[in-house]
């Protein structure tokens, strides 16, 4: 672990030890490593777009807009081989919520949100996506054996 030192004006340190009390981060060392983080994988993203990663789509849409239903689910049959799961929440008597859990490369998981979200009746989408790495390690305590699948490890 290495040690960094920075300095940042009284206004910018006050607000940040607010977001770190509304977080419920133990110091601003945790704080900072989360922000690094998410930056790194940001810029990691964009760099390697044919990297893997997994991903939830979350997003609002009108049940009664034109064949709305229908074009998701034909979009999430034409791309089964990210889509990994579905959840589906009636909000009120119009709107649903559905969450999709994806595992793919970048590229793909991104151009699939993208698509889902451009689609008309839909609102409110966000796609949270996480690098990973794929393995066939073990931790020292695993005692199963693979068929077929791997380990997706996150990245740092």
């Amino acid at each position: 672990m290495q040690r960094i030192t920075m300095s940042i004006d009284d206004g910018l340190a006050r607000e940040f030890d607010l977001l770190i009390q509304q977080r419920g981060y133990a110091n601003r060392s945790e704080a900072m490593r989360d922000l690094l983080r998410r930056e790194v994988q940001t810029l990691l993203q964009a760099r390697e777009r044919n990297s893997p990663c997994v991903a939830t789509l979350s997003y609002v849409y009108d049940h009664h807009a034109r064949n709305l239903a229908e074009r998701i689910t034909e979009a999430q049959h034409a791309h089964h081989d990210l889509v990994t799961a579905t959840m589906h929440v009636h909000l009120d008597h119009v709107h649903c919520l559905e969450t999709v859990v994806l595992k793919g490369t970048t590229a793909a998981v991104r151009s699939f949100a993208d698509g889902l979200l451009a689609e008309r009746g839909v609102r409110h989408g966000q796609l949270n996506l996480v690098s990973v790495e794929a393995s066939d390690a073990h931790h020292e305590a695993a005692d199963h054996h693979h068929r077929g699948h791997q380990h997706l490890i996150p990245r740092s």
